[in-house]
Order: structure tokens, then sequence, then C-alpha cells
């Protein structure tokens, strides 16, 4: 499969990539889809069904927002938060939406969106069914969707020819399918990763867009963190989870404050608890590989450029470069989903992303680059994700500071060798797959199990 670093940057809103990201897409789709088979005047009627992970923490997650927005023509990286919020608040009172952003149809959430608690569509964990129907409520149309992880969408037909991951036609003039692939290309054509990338990308685009789009990206994420920085108060969703980014920065900017060897870790929180609590709240964040763990890649990144000596934002197009193609193998290879792989699908892949982004720009050979990879995910093997109340704050939040830390100490532990290391990335990615696919179903995005069920909901 060709995969774009596009594809694993998506601006988008919070708190999930496969369950609000994901979703609303879909339903966007099926709309597209509903019109090109000729009937969408004939609409009167639609009714959503959630099954599995979706259905278990939709609510937690805001999937039914997402769905409400998807199925009104919205997409992920066009809307306004605010409004978003606005518009949800007035199809649940009114009970009517624009199907696809057209005319008018009945639409009550309570009853047409259907959370299937105690059932899974066959392919994967992330499934749902949106069916239409014409005023007599005669079906119409029925399309099922699966969420894969990262905002990606398959849909069951591509599923059950091809497994979550499908192919497509794109021609890479250097396609990898495993880190020693990759390793071995660069060796052979004598690029480094970020230069094997960038060919690769200027396949579907020129490299001035290519440079354009990802520096645009690190805005976003930049922008992000800013607000985060800001904003205070309770995060919505029951947890009464405080806001603790705003706080933190004002006592790092207080000229008076005692500094102590260890503040740059406290920055590192700070920028990764900006970037959660902003998704978390719902904002605009940029997916990296996923919304769950957004706040990784820009908090590493923020690390470069405010403590590296010769940082420049030029070189973080090889950061995101870099980063991706590491995404990209644990897309190929296992998943970035959490219902499938639990928190190492998400956390443990932005850590590792992060690390080997890291070792780039410091300057890291092609072989530490993997090996800091490695180091990443290795020890994020087995993560849960068991978020309480099926909410992305405990302990999301707090689990991307330990990602981006981690992500740093890879970097710098494989810089200090010399990139020959006795467990390959490859062989952590088989690790993770094997756990993940081990895993009970509890740990993975149910909240059935772990601190869900061990904390207190209020």
């Amino acid at each position: 499969m060709a995969i774009s670093t596009f594809n694993l940057y998506s601006v988008g809103l919070g708190p999930s990539s496969s369950h609000t990201v994901g979703p609303m897409r879909a339903g966007k789709m099926f709309c597209d889809r509903v019109k090109d088979k000729g009937f969408e005047s004939q609409v009167a009627f639609v009714r959503a069904d959630l099954y599995g992970s979706l259905a278990l923490t939709g609510k937690g997650h805001g999937t039914d927002k997402a769905v409400i927005l998807g199925l009104s023509g919205h997409m992920p990286d066009g809307i306004d938060p605010d409004m978003a919020e606005l518009w949800v608040k007035e199809i649940r009172s009114d009970k009517t939406m624009r199907f696809n952003d057209g005319h008018v149809i009945q639409f009550d959430p309570d009853n047409d969106i259907i959370f299937h608690y105690d059932r899974q569509l066959p392919f994967h964990p992330n499934g749902m069914r949106f069916t239409v129907y014409d005023k007599d409520k005669n079906e119409l149309f029925s399309k099922v969707y699966y969420s894969v992880g990262g905002g990606f969408i398959v849909d069951h037909k591509e599923a059950e020819h091809d497994g979550p991951i499908v192919e497509n036609d794109h021609k890479l003039p250097y396609p990898f399918h495993s880190g020693a692939e990759l390793l071995a290309l660069a060796e052979k054509h004598r690029f480094s990763i970020a230069e094997l990338m960038m060919e690769n990308e200027k396949s579907w685009m020129p490299e001035e867009e290519i440079r354009k789009g990802l520096i645009s990206i690190w805005h976003v994420m930049e922008a992000c963190v800013k607000r985060g920085c800001r904003e205070k108060g309770i995060l919505p969703g029951g947890l009464k989870v405080k806001r603790r980014a705003a706080d933190l920065f004002e006592k790092l900017t207080d000229p008076n404050r005692k500094h102590h060897p260890a503040e740059v870790l406290e920055w590192v929180s700070l920028w990764a608890l900006a970037v959660n609590e902003e998704n978390a709240a719902g904002g605009r964040v940029v997916t990296a590989p996923t919304n769950g763990a957004a706040g990784v890649i820009p908090s590493v990144i923020h690390y470069y450029l405010k403590f590296c000596e010769g940082a420049t934002e030029e070189k973080v197009v090889d950061f995101m470069l870099v980063a991706a193609a590491m995404g990209m193998l644990y897309k190929l290879n296992a998943s970035i989903s959490a219902a499938e792989m639990g928190c190492m699908g998400e956390v443990g892949v932005a850590c590792s992303m992060a690390a080997a982004g890291l070792t780039a720009v410091l300057g890291g050979s092609n072989e530490q680059i993997e090996n800091a990879a490695e180091i990443g995910m290795e020890h994020n093997l087995g993560l849960t994700c068991d978020p309480v109340m099926g909410l992305v704050q405990v302990p999301c939040i707090e689990r991307n500071t330990m990602g981006a830390v981690k992500a740093i100490n890879a970097a710098y532990l494989a810089l200090r060798g010399d990139g020959k290391h006795r467990v390959s990335l490859d062989q952590v990615i088989a690790a993770m797959k094997e756990t993940g696919e081990s895993m009970r179903s509890i740990y993975k995005e149910t909240s059935l199990g772990g601190l869900a069920v061990n904390v207190p909901e209020c």
C-alpha cells in the first residue's frame, strides 16, 4: 500500500482520530455515496449503528457528535470547533438535520444513533453502519465502514477483500514494507531516510508543496500548543479533570522561578499536556499518528527547536518525514488503532516516530534512526488503552508526556551508539502485533478493564 506522509498527519478535531475524525469522515463518505447512487433527494431518514469499541467508548470519545457532523456534510479538517458544538446542539434540539448540507430531514440522535454495546462487526473493533430511508421508511441504501486508526477509513467490501489495509495502485519510486527494506534502499541509493521519503512524496506533488504542506501542519501543531498554554478550566465529560498546562506555563515563564536540572522535562511535559488538553476539549489538533497521541511529536519538535543547538524550522520537515516513515511501518505491519493494539498503537507508535525524527535532525545515521525507533516502541510494549469513563483524558493526557520524554531518551541512547543493536525495528513491530493480538479486549479501548474500572468515575 502506498501511504503518504500527509495521511499520517491530518488536521481534525479532538478527542479521537479513530472515534471522532474517522466516523466524521465515514459519515461524509456515506453521504457522497448516497448522492452518487442518485438517492440523495429521496432521503427522509438516516440511521447510524455503532459497534464494538465505537459503541463502548463512543459517547466519551464524541463519536455520536462526529457522526452527526459527518452526515451533515462536514469534514474534520475544515470545521470550526466552536461552530461544530453549536450545530450539534441545534440538531439535538430541533431533531432535524441538513443531510449532506442539503435538504432537511428528520433526525433524532437519541433514537437514530444506536450503540450496540454487545456486538462487533467482523473485520475491526471500530465498525459502523449507515442506512438511509425514504419517507415511507423503505431502505434506500446501507453501507458499513471501519475506522482503522489515525482517521483512516475502509468500507466492508474493502476490508473483506484486503483486510484493514487496502492496496492502492499508486506507484512509489522507492517502496518499502519493512525497516530492513528501508535501510537497504537508502544505502543502495545513498539517501538519508528523509531524502528517500521526499522522493516518494514527490510522486504525489512537487517538493515545494510538500515542504509548505508539512510546515503548515507544524504551524497547526504549534498553534495548538499555544492555545493549550492559555486555556484554563475543567475539561468536558464529567470527570472534572482540571486543565494544567496554562498554570504550568505561567510557572515556567515566571522570571523569579528557581531553576533546576530537570526543568527541561517540565517543558516537554507542558507541550504535550497543552496539546492533549486541547484534544480532550474537542479542539483542533493534528493526528500524529492519532489524536490520542497527538501531543508527543509536537512536544519533541518544540524540544528540538528550543533546546537543540543549530535547530531550524526547515529541519522540521526532515523530522516529520522520518517520523512518518516509521509510522508507515507500524501501519503496514501492525496497527495504529488502540482498539486493536492498546495504547502502544497510539502513544507507543508516536514515541517511536518522534524518537526517529529527533535522531534524524540531530545528525543521526539511518541505522541510528532505526535504532531510536526500535527503542521507542520496545519500552511501550504491552501498553493498555483503558480510558476512564471512555474519555480521552485519564490516563491519556499524562501518557503523552511520558511518550515524549521516552522519545527524547531513545534518541540520545541511539545517538550514543553506532547503530548496531540486538533487536531490530522489524522484530519489535512483530512483537507489538503479537502482543496486541494476544491482549484481552478489555484493555483495548473498551473501558472495560484496567484504570477504567479501578478508578472511581466521580
